[in-house]
C-alpha cells in the first residue's frame, strides 16, 4: 500500500510541473548524469524548458527513496525529468546541453566526486525520434574524437520516474552556498553561459546563481 501511494503522489507531482500547457504541445524525457542537483539547475536554466523534476529513474516505486537509492543497489539512477516545448528548445539542443555541458558521458557509474551506479549516464528517451537522434548525436561525438575516452551513456526506453524528495528539489537555487554546489555545479552555470548563451533563459530562477 506504501509503494502505491508513494507511485500515485509521484505521479501527481509530474503532472502537476508539466501542467498549464497546451496538451500535445510539450515533450518529456528523463535524464541520468550524476547528482540531480547540478542536472535540475542547467536545465532549469535554458529556454523553452517548462519544468524539471529532480528524482529517480530505473528501479521501482517501494525503493525509490534517497537513503536507499544513494546505497547504489535499487537499480534507480538520479535523473531529471525534463518538459520542454520542441518549438523554442529542439531535443538536439538538449543533447548539447546534456552532453557537453551537464556531465561528463565517459565516466561509468559516477560523476566527479559521487561513486555508484546511481549516478550513472542514461537517458530515458519518450519516443522513437529521441532514441534516434541520442544515437546519432553519440556516433557524432565518437567520430569528432569530443572526448578521449569511449562515452558510456545508456539509452532505455522511459518506464518510470518517482520525483525525490522535496527538499532536494532546487537544491542549488536554495543553496547556492554549499560546497558541493559551488564547487561541481556551478562551474557547469558558468559554462552553459559561456558555450550556450543563445540557449539561456536571462528570466530563469537560476539566472542569478554564480552571478
Amino acid at each position: 500500500m506504501k509503494a502505491r501511494i508513494s507511485a500515485i503522489l509521484s505521479l501527481i507531482l509530474v503532472l502537476t510541473a508539466a501542467s498549464g500547457r497546451p496538451a500535445g504541445s510539450d515533450q518529456r524525457v528523463v535524464l541520468a548524469g550524476g547528482c540531480f542537483w547540478g542536472m535540475q539547475a542547467v536545465f532549469e536554466s535554458l529556454r523553452g524548458v517548462h519544468s524539471v523534476v529532480a528524482g529517480y529513474s530505473g528501479g521501482n516505486a517501494a525503493m525509490a527513496h534517497y537513503e536507499v537509492v544513494s546505497t547504489g543497489m535499487t537499480g534507480h539512477a538520479e535523473s531529471v525529468y525534463v518538459t520542454y516545448d520542441p518549438a523554442v528548445v529542439s531535443f538536439k539542443q538538449l543533447l548539447d546541453v546534456y552532453f557537453l555541458v551537464a556531465h561528463d558521458p565517459t565516466e561509468l557509474n559516477r560523476q566527479g566526486p559521487d561513486e555508484g551506479s546511481q549516478y550513472r549516464s542514461e537517458i530515458y528517451y519518450t519516443t522513437q525520434s529521441q532514441h534516434d537522434a541520442a544515437v546519432e548525436y553519440i556516433s557524432a561525438l565518437e567520430r569528432k574524437h569530443v572526448y578521449p575516452d569511449p562515452i558510456v551513456t545508456k539509452l532505455e526506453p522511459f518506464r518510470a520516474f518517482y520525483p525525490a524528495e522535496s527538499y532536494h528539489q532546487d537544491f542549488a537555487l536554495h543553496n547556492p552556498d554549499n560546497a558541493y554546489i559551488v564547487v561541481n555545479d556551478l562551474p557547469k552555470i558558468h559554462k552553459l553561459r559561456e558555450e550556450f548563451p543563445q540557449l539561456v533563459n536571462p528570466n530563469a530562477p537560476t539566472s542569478k546563481l554564480g552571478s
